[in-house]
């Protein structure tokens, strides 16, 4: 956006005065946000991106922000609000998780930010009713959710299959119903030297269990690296303790492992559904496309999670990488594949980009590296996988798939699945291996 039509956008909310500033802000693969001033006032507009709106989700995502905020949730103020942006106060400190988590400045904040979190949940979960925004989603069932999810995507997962198969059969007892953020994380909780100024991203809300909250900070994928299981900085029990103590329904820890299951699941579902976003033309981005070779990592601690690997079995041996020349197929002259890759990457990384494009240029630096690798491994990977299938009786992933939701889910199954699963995480992002 530039300025003219950011101008013409909060003219039609009844917001006048001089505008400047605009600039894009780093994340957001699903809405765009912008940084900007009106008559000097610092604020930040959240949008919808053009060719992917969701009718009234805004309208909704505002009114709560409001209702959280009256509750005692720290969130910003909302200026203004339409069916597809908001305009909201901008606050300050450090949203990126891997700064809040290493950097000296964040020190207090992260001996703090457990229980912060905790009481912002328990606030938002005992303090704003089902019914105080009208319209607000209602999950009935996480698993039948992921499960219809998954169909529509039309995508065979046989590790997210085996996941759903043993998350049913060892369901807990529901802890309540209440209004849920749906997306409590690092990454969307603005922190400062002192710890939690605000919770941010308010675009998944929805009637559900409040545990799905707290299991959802607990997913590998939000801890960025850190060793402790909430948000990489702190444990389970210490957020159970926190949030029971700010008046939230106590929640056991084997409810809290289940819900961080099924938030594993749910959000390896959500990379398959951002790629087809991409795939499907809807949003065409780099970023979407990218998060779906994502897919596998997340995978991998799934199965971590139900179908953990007996302690005694070491893990899969990567093959050998072969060089650069081993991969010339067919009569093509050099450069190899691998090496335009190479090239490509080489200007890509000379463009002068800042900003929103400059993220975006690492993104798709990392994306040809992916590519890079699976052309590298490909003759050892394919005949490793159908080999695989083959010892199962099964032809492709998709009759797997189909199998384990039917009920299979024996040790080879579950070898197999996880074989399949380090496979693609190889060439996917194979540092992820070495935890």
């Amino acid at each position: 956006m530039n300025t003219a039509e950011v101008e013409a956008l909060l003219a039609a909310a009844g917001l006048t005065g001089e505008v400047s500033g605009v600039e894009r802000m780093v994340g957001g693969a699903s809405r765009q946000t912008w940084s900007l001033t009106l008559d000097g006032r610092p604020l930040v507009l959240r949008r919808d991106p053009p060719g992917a709106p969701r009718g009234g989700a805004m309208a909704r995502e505002a009114a709560l922000i409001r209702a959280a905020g009256v509750a005692g949730v720290p969130v910003p103020e909302v200026i203004a609000s339409g069916d597809d942006f908001i305009v909201m106060q901008r606050l300050y400190g450090e949203t990126l998780a891997r700064r809040i988590l290493r950097d000296d400045e964040y020190a207090e904040a992260r001996e703090r930010l457990t229980e912060q979190c905790a009481h912002a949940l328990a606030r938002l979960h005992t303090g704003v009713a089902t019914d105080a925004v009208p319209d607000l989603p209602a999950d009935a069932d996480p698993l039948d959710t992921v499960r219809n999810l998954l169909d529509a995507l039309g995508e065979p997962h046989p590790a997210l299959e085996l996941g759903l198969l043993r998350l049913g059969r060892d369901r807990p007892t529901a802890v309540g119903r209440t209004v849920v953020h749906g997306d409590f994380r690092l990454g969307n909780l603005m922190v400062d030297a002192e710890g939690l100024v605000g919770v941010l991203d308010w675009e998944l809300p929805h009637v559900g269990d409040p545990a799905e909250d707290l299991g959802w900070m607990c997913v590998r994928s939000w801890r960025f690296g850190g060793k402790q299981p909430v948000a990489g900085i702190g444990t389970r029990e210490d957020l159970l303790d926190a949030y029971a103590a700010a008046g939230g329904t106590p929640v056991d820890l084997p409810t809290l492992l289940w819900w961080e299951a099924v938030g594993t699941l749910r959000w390896g579902v959500i990379t398959v559904q951002q790629a087809y976003a991409h795939l499907s033309g809807a949003v065409r981005s780099v970023e979407l496309a990218a998060i779906g070779r994502r897919t596998c990592e997340v995978e991998l601690d799934l199965l971590d999670l139900v179908a953990p690997r007996p302690a005694e079995q070491s893990p899969t041996d990567p093959p050998e990488r072969p060089s650069s020349s081993a991969t010339r197929i067919g009569p093509h002259d050099r450069p190899t594949a691998a090496e335009l890759l190479d090239a490509v990457r080489e200007w890509l990384l000379t463009l002068p980009l800042s900003g929103h494009n400059a993220f975006l240029q690492k993104v798709a630096e990392r994306a040809l590296h992916v590519v890079q690798r699976e052309v590298e491994m490909a003759p050892v990977l394919t005949p490793r996988h159908e080999e695989r299938l083959a010892r199962l009786g099964v032809h492709d992933d998709r009759e797997l798939a189909a199998q384990i939701r039917a009920g299979r889910d024996d040790d080879d199954v579950v070898q197999a699945v996880r074989d399949s699963v380090v496979d693609k995480l190889l060439v996917a992002d194979p540092r992820l291996l070495e935890r």
